[in-house]
């Protein structure tokens, strides 16, 4: 696991996707798992910049989402397709059918788990996974449980996610109480995974993944088994951490 620690937020976000222009740079038709939330909005808002700089090109990439809400229409401007398509999608040249979000509007939303799951196989897998971290340390919408979920599934939403989540909304009522995600074993099949973090709030989630015990209880601790992961940190969600163990950019 290497871990970078960047001064700021923007400064993460510029090294964020100076990464996945290495990734797309190198293979054309490159395979990302991305994330939705508020930490990897900067990280888009760069890719966009490059884009519009003709500094890289989303003509071949095809993509996989970590979730999405459980019976909120794709059109409600809360719904990660739509927060997608806000922030990067619709300002990419990406092919709409190299696009792929899970359906939580799925009638029968098992076989919608297991499609999932076969269609990112069929690709051959993801070749960088974007994750950002819950302050309870979930990746995805894996929350803290007693076994770690090998696969695309159901969840139900702990409370302080939907806390978390309903400065998003207009009230926690709004906020869905269950979302599809993939499994913390789907997320671990990435041939390399990128995890964002940033401000203080993260500080006690980001310890735990790092020096923490492995279990499903800090779901993000997995993490500390896969052989090609890189932390990507501002100053004060490392502030837990003995930064002079780490790289500083």
């Amino acid at each position: 696991m290497r871990i970078l620690v960047c001064k700021n937020y923007d400064e993460m976000s510029k090294k964020a996707a100076q990464m996945i222009l290495s990734q797309v740079t190198l293979k054309p038709d490159s395979i990302l798992g991305l994330a939705t939330g508020s930490t990897p909005i900067g990280m888009y808002k760069n890719l966009i910049d490059m884009y519009k700089n003709r500094i890289i090109d989303f003509s071949e990439v095809k993509t996989f989402n970590l979730d999405e809400y459980y019976k909120l229409p794709v059109d409600n401007d809360q719904s990660y397709h739509y927060f997608m398509d806000d922030n990067l999608f619709n300002h990419i040249n990406i092919n709409r059918e190299n696009i792929n979000i899970p359906n939580g509007m799925a009638e029968n939303i098992e076989e919608e788990c297991i499609r999932y799951d076969e269609k990112i196989k069929k690709s051959n897998g993801i070749d960088i996974q974007v994750l950002g971290i819950g302050r309870n340390a979930h990746i995805g919408f894996n929350e803290p449980t007693v076994n770690f979920e090998k696969r695309t599934y159901v969840v139900e939403l702990q409370e302080s996610t939907r806390m978390a989540n309903s400065r998003f909304f207009n009230s926690l009522d709004e906020v869905p109480k269950k979302a599809i995600t993939m499994g913390t074993g789907s997320i671990f099949e990435s041939k390399k995974i990128m995890l964002l973090a940033s401000g203080k709030e993260k500080a006690k989630a980001i310890y735990d993944t790092i020096h923490g015990k492995i279990t499903p209880e800090v779901p993000a601790s997995i993490l500390q088994l896969h052989n090609d992961v890189v932390v990507i940190l501002d100053e004060e969600a490392a502030s837990l951490l003995d930064t002079k163990e780490y790289k500083s950019l």
